[in-house]
């Protein structure tokens, strides 16, 4: 099972297509340190009893601003024994406990890179990004084969109009940089509307990228890093880039993937908490671990929610198709 938890809303970078911007005035919601604790502990029972492995991927926001993520995250993987992963934007890596830490305890790390050089300085808000990342997470793939142990090590992408002809030079720049997997997401337009309709994708950009894709998936593999997105992510992405909805009518709801918030609320995805959104104090146990799909699943024919009428999960999509 894969649960997916953004603990923090705080973020220190400023890109325009993202709802937690730093220059947004909006509150910054983060996650009580005692829930996750024993949620985590509820995890790890479940863990042990149904031979389940469990991965908690830290999110934000940026996750390592959370004061309380690495004192999560040890418990978690060593008295839980879990497995924890984080998606960061990469400006705390530049500390060398920071880095040992991830080494240490992380089973992946995600971190964001959307373009090469000053254009992806432009995009995150982050003068000097592009060439601090460029340090410190080859520096985190030399510890990792220096110590024989640590995260798989994987790039994402955000694609949009902006970065689109140069995702080719970025996946090989990154690759040099040692990591084993790159993955994208599409622009979207929930979070930042002003933003969206001068850089979303068009139909032809998506056309030619599913056509370039291929041997670029071939070229990279030679050199053992995978590029992800199943043939069911480009149809999402070609329908989104041309207005068509993709209505989910199942995605087996808390079977395999489980989102939780910030304020304690779990839910088959990022967009259902309002609606069918479960407390996890009252999932105090293995059994209501098990019993939460159908629960979830319940909740959803009695209020389907709007989002699942045209889905942007991206794991109901294949985006981690391999």
């Amino acid at each position: 099972m894969i649960v997916v938890w953004r603990i923090t809303q705080r973020c220190n970078l400023s890109c325009p297509f993202c709802s937690y911007d730093r220059t947004r005035n909006l509150p910054r919601v983060e996650a009580d340190l005692a829930t996750v604790l024993s949620f985590g502990a509820v995890l790890a029972a479940y863990q042990r009893e149904t031979d389940d492995r469990v991965l908690v991927s830290w999110i934000g926001g940026e996750p390592l601003l959370w004061r309380h993520w690495q004192a999560a995250t040890r418990q978690l993987v060593r008295e839980g024994g879990l497995r924890v992963s984080a998606t960061t934007n990469g400006t705390t890596l530049g500390a060398s406990d920071v880095r040992a830490f991830v080494i240490e305890h992380f089973a992946e790390l995600t971190v964001s890179v959307d373009a090469s050089g000053s254009q992806h300085d432009a995009l995150r808000g982050w003068p000097g990004g592009f060439e601090a990342l460029a340090r410190t997470v080859p520096e985190l793939a030399h510890m990792k084969r220096e110590r024989g142990r640590g995260p798989l090590l994987r790039v994402n992408t955000v694609l949009m109009r902006d970065n689109l002809a140069g995702f080719e030079d970025l996946c090989r720049r990154v690759a040099e940089w040692g990591v084993q997997e790159i993955s994208f997401n599409q622009l979207g337009g929930r979070d930042r509307p002003e933003f969206f309709p001068a850089h979303r994708l068009r139909p032809e950009d998506v056309a030619e990228f599913s056509e370039r894709l291929p041997a670029l998936r071939a070229s990279l593999a030679k050199g053992g890093v995978r590029l992800m997105g199943g043939d069911g992510y480009l149809e999402r992405m070609r329908a989104s880039a041309a207005g068509e909805t993709r209505a989910v009518h199942d995605c087996r709801p808390g079977m395999s993937f489980l989102f939780v918030d910030e304020q304690g609320r779990t839910a088959p995805c990022n967009y259902t908490t309002e609606q069918v959104g479960v407390p996890l104090d009252e999932l105090g146990t293995t059994a209501a671990i098990q019993a939460l799909p159908a629960r979830l699943a319940a909740a959803r024919r009695r209020c389907r929610p709007a989002a699942c009428e045209d889905c942007h999960s991206t794991q109901v999509w294949e985006k981690f198709t391999r």
